[in-house]
């Protein structure tokens, strides 16, 4: 039994799973956090509730040869050592293309074939050490298009990409040899779960069963297109930089740059750093404190209740912080406080996409 009775309980897609709604997110383990605190992490989080924990094969970020893999491996340890595999829901991702910035992993000719695919699924089996992965995800399109912060399509004059069909045959595989036990995607457009999904019904493949693509109060473009696609489709979102990279806690707003946040340590991700960004963080924050709440949890809160997100991904480099994330599943937000939380999306939209 879980600790915590205020943790709720969420159908991953039409699938047999049962995800908590606040999902462990671990990108930081191995590079601000050591194998000890990540432990300490997932005790307390597994305490309150949390069974849902989400990875990637090219974590932690930033992305370095001398890291790759070591968050998994710090998380197949802990499961080695708690003996609590099947009480976890375990995610991770296979890493799309990446020849200009991602070489150390497969080359950086790490395109969604069977090769790739099925190389990247036994090295994260391995490093997780488990003989089964719950929800296996393509972590970015091996197409170009538009994600990662990018606006407007970019219109490919060649497109060399390997086929949709022939990446989602060979998740379907895998299911049928038991190594994952479903599917979804990342970073996509609603082209591209849709035609996942389309494939899926043409040919009896293993269907996806979520989008994990960002979503915040800085970043509300999924409701452009991919909210009606998770509500008519059963495929929910698992929602990843709830609070735009710490930016929504408003602890830059204080000091631009605090001792060993993610920003000071990384100022290369500044996707939710920009002006407009800032002018809209100063309203919430401000709003926060007018209803005498804290600002993250209150970013987190108006996340998790959105009623296309299947689970929040919530991610600490400190056990304070984790806690106070945590903590925001028991909010809920008065209908004055989304009342301006729309007024302030008026004025600042999708400030930082």
């Amino acid at each position: 039994m879980y600790l915590n009775s205020i943790m709720q309980y969420r159908q991953l897609g039409n699938s047999s799973l049962n995800v908590s709604a606040l999902c462990l997110g671990t990108m930081t383990w191995g590079e601000q956090n050591t194998e000890a605190e990540a432990h300490e992490q997932l005790d307390y989080a597994f305490g309150q509730g949390i069974n849902f924990i989400d990875t990637a094969e090219m974590y932690p970020v930033p992305a370095r040869p001398e890291t790759q893999g070591r968050t998994e491996t710090i998380i197949g340890s802990w499961l080695q050592q708690r003996g609590c595999r099947d009480k976890i829901v375990l995610a991770t991702k296979v890493a799309g293309p990446g020849r200009d910035w991602l070489t150390h992993i497969r080359g950086g000719n790490n395109c969604l074939d069977r090769a790739n695919i099925e190389n990247a699924v036994n090295e994260s089996l391995r490093r997780l050490q488990t003989d089964y992965i719950d929800f296996y995800q393509i972590h970015w399109p091996d197409r170009q298009t538009n994600f990662f912060g990018k606006l407007g399509y970019p219109w490919p004059e060649e497109d060399d990409s390997i086929p949709i069909a022939e990446t989602l045959g060979v998740l379907d595989e895998l299911i049928r040899r038991g190594k994952i036990r479903h599917v979804g995607v990342s970073n996509e457009t609603p082209w591209g779960v849709m035609r996942y999904l389309c494939l899926a019904e043409n040919q009896g493949w293993s269907r996806i069963q979520g989008v994990q693509n960002p979503y915040n109060l800085l970043n509300r473009s999924y409701e452009i297109g991919l909210a009606e696609i998770s509500h008519r489709e059963q495929v929910g979102l698992l929602a990843y930089s709830p609070l735009g990279f710490g930016v929504l806690s408003g602890k830059y707003l204080q000091n631009p740059q605090p001792p060993g946040a993610r920003l000071t340590l990384f100022p290369e991700y500044s996707r939710y750093s920009n002006p407009q960004a800032q002018a809209a963080t100063t309203e919430y924050v401000a709003l926060a404190q007018q209803h005498s709440l804290d600002p993250a949890q209150m970013a987190l809160a108006f996340v998790t209740g959105r009623p296309f997100v299947t689970s929040n991904i919530i991610g600490a480099t400190t056990m304070e912080q984790l806690r106070n994330n945590i903590a925001s599943a028991e909010l809920q937000l008065s209908g004055n406080v989304l009342e301006g939380i729309e007024e302030i999306h008026a004025r600042h939209s999708n400030p930082a996409p």
